[in-house]
């Protein structure tokens, strides 16, 4: 009931601003702060298309959850009352099943493995994997790798893990990964983690550097081990509502925009870790370097029910790790 009622106020919100005469705007509402490298480079990709479009298209701009959560997010984009939003591809892999893929530890074996298959023609297959949903997949945004950050004892193994409630995505392989680790996942919202954390309800949880930096989580957990069990790209999305009332000419600035500014913040994403590595060790964070075949050979578990579940899925993977 609650979710139904956020929707009919944010539909009621968003219909009802005023467009300036003959200006096409699309809304954009994501997750992340103002000082995100994800932001910054959706900031870049709006200026490019009001400049390319002469002011004829404009993208504004609704950072830190001032629209909701990413579930509710898409739910607006599916409905035709929001235009566009980012959310990591766990979150999509509810409307897109292959994208959880993207989800399994240990599938790359360094960046520019994970560039050439977010880039490359599997990449740009599992972005349209969605359209069926309403959702349109337009570009993957850099997350860099995923570890694991607590509040009160470092994660050196994945025993370590064992009674520890952690917070994972609303993602079903999230879920299954930290459980072949040993901990216990615990599904919350990102903008609500800073509180649980606070309150005791996990124990923590596992992100990028940036997000943990960012979200300033370093101020309540002093552990962060570095152990990059996996690497969860973010995505641009915009519903096909919105994309189908777009002009071949709309369309054009702004795939010529995101084009760019994915390059943008994968370079903005570079200078983000260093800056957050660095940051988090002055708060006083103790940051480990786990040995990442103890997780990895745990993880090979998912594996191998993958394999006697779902073939397709499991081929993909076998398919991913082996593009050179």
């Amino acid at each position: 009931m609650r979710t139904w009622f956020f929707l009919l106020f944010a539909v009621l919100f968003i219909g009802c601003q005023p467009d300036e005469e003959n200006v096409n705007s699309i809304k954009l509402a994501h997750s992340l702060g103002v000082n995100h490298p994800v932001h910054e480079a959706m900031v870049h990709m709006a200026d490019l298309v009001a400049e390319k479009s002469k002011g004829k298209l404009k993208i504004e701009i609704y950072p830190s959850s001032q629209l909701g959560s990413e579930k509710q997010s898409l739910e607006l984009l599916q409905i035709g009352s929001l235009g566009m939003t980012k959310v990591s591809a766990a979150v999509m892999e509810n409307f897109s099943p292959d994208l959880k893929v993207l989800g399994y530890p240990y599938l790359f074996q360094d960046d520019e493995h994970r560039f050439k298959v977010y880039d490359g023609d599997i990449g740009k297959k599992l972005l349209s994997g969605s359209e069926q949903f309403w959702l349109k997949g337009l570009t993957y945004f850099d997350a860099g790798n995923r570890s694991f950050y607590t509040k009160d004892t470092p994660i050196d193994r994945p025993q370590d893990l064992e009674g520890l409630k952690i917070r994972v995505m609303q993602s079903p392989t999230a879920i299954e990964m930290v459980k072949s680790f040993g901990g216990s996942p615990t599904p919350i919202s990102w903008g609500e983690l800073y509180t649980s954390l606070q309150q005791g309800v996990v124990d923590g949880a596992e992100n990028n550097l940036p997000s943990f930096y960012t979200s300033k989580h370093y101020e309540v957990c002093k552990y962060f081990s570095k152990n990059e069990h996996s690497s969860i790209p973010d995505i641009l999305v915009i519903g096909t509502l919105t994309w189908n009332r777009l002009s071949s000419q709309e369309k054009d600035w702004l795939m010529e925009a995101v084009e760019k500014a994915t390059v943008l913040q994968r370079k903005l994403w570079e200078i983000a870790e260093e800056e957050a590595l660095t940051e988090i060790e002055k708060a006083g964070v103790q940051v480990s370097y786990p040995d990442k075949e103890l997780f990895e050979d745990k993880a090979k578990t998912m594996l191998r029910s993958l394999k006697e579940e779902n073939r397709h899925l499991y081929e993909l993977v076998q398919e991913i790790k082996n593009i050179q």
